[in-house]
């Protein structure tokens, strides 16, 4: 069994992404910003978006943060994306999830223009995923396309099952899996037998909040098995959606929690601000 080293991967690439920031603003005199909306007072939210600050300033970024309150409306909330949109300051546009109930989070993100969504939530870059283009892509899904790439696991004609449909992992799990020629089962709450899938697919994919849900007996001997999930325990530590313990004896390639897949969602949001900034420079 190999473990797959996410943390270490997400660094290298930030090293590649700060390199390549010096450049952009050397040669162009272009800084990637990111801008980035919270509302509420959620600590784990809060928790992501200094994780977030943090890692934009590490590789040179200009960044801002709009902290709003549980009581904002959704107008003002759908105000401040508008001047977002037209500020060329800003490459990406990020929206915390979960939003407070009386909030539309569809109609917040749509609100976004498509070239600033670094989050790759937009119908307009889903669309374009789905169909094969080139588009800003779910930083955990994309991340975890980057974890197979570094350990040159061949996805073309493999089984694979996406435990979760959502459409944060899920479902552009899935999409990146077609576009790479991979035979996509997709499982969600309402699939009678998970078991069934899991333990007939060479690669098992899983994002859905569930502490060890998925067990020893669920895996096939030397699959690859990626756990997205990340869930706090009452004594305080942390675990994935995978009981790791039994389940990496049985597989070949397993990613840790926590130091696996986290790491590379920021890592993406990144390389996908960069993107953008790059895209920008080319509009010039």
């Amino acid at each position: 069994m190999q473990l797959m080293d996410g943390k270490a991967l997400a660094q290298k690439i930030k090293n590649s992404i700060k390199e390549s920031t010096a450049k952009l603003i050397e040669e162009k005199n272009i800084i990637p910003g990111l801008a980035v909306v919270i509302v509420g007072d959620d600590p784990a939210s809060r928790a992501y978006v200094a994780m977030k600050a943090k890692a934009c300033k590490e590789v040179g970024f200009y960044s801002i943060v709009h902290e709003m309150p549980n009581t904002i409306t959704q107008e003002e909330i759908i105000e401040t994306i508008k001047m977002m949109n037209k500020n060329p300051r800003i490459d990406g546009i990020l929206v915390q999830l979960p939003l407070p109930k009386h909030i539309d989070t569809t109609k917040i993100l749509e609100v976004i223009d498509p070239i600033k969504d670094v989050d790759g939530f937009h119908a307009y870059n889903v669309g374009r995923l789905v169909t094969g283009l080139d588009s800003f892509v779910a930083c955990t899904p994309l991340g975890v396309m980057e974890i197979f790439k570094e350990y040159a696991i061949e996805l073309q004609g493999k089984d694979v099952c996406v435990v979760g449909a959502s459409n944060i992992v899920g479902k552009p799990m899935a999409s990146l899996m077609l576009n790479a020629h991979a035979t996509v089962t997709i499982t969600h709450i309402f699939t009678k037998d998970l078991a069934s899938h899991t333990s007939k697919a060479d690669i098992v994919i899983v994002g859905v909040g569930v502490p060890k849900l998925i067990k020893s007996e669920m895996i096939k001997e030397g699959a690859i098995v990626i756990d997205i999930g990340i869930n706090r325990l009452e004594d305080g530590s942390l675990v994935g959606d995978v009981d790791f313990e039994n389940v990496s004896k049985k597989c070949s390639y397993i990613t840790p929690v926590p130091g696996g897949v986290g790491p590379m969602t920021i890592a993406m949001l990144l390389s996908n601000t960069l993107k953008s900034a790059q895209n920008r420079n080319k509009d010039n």
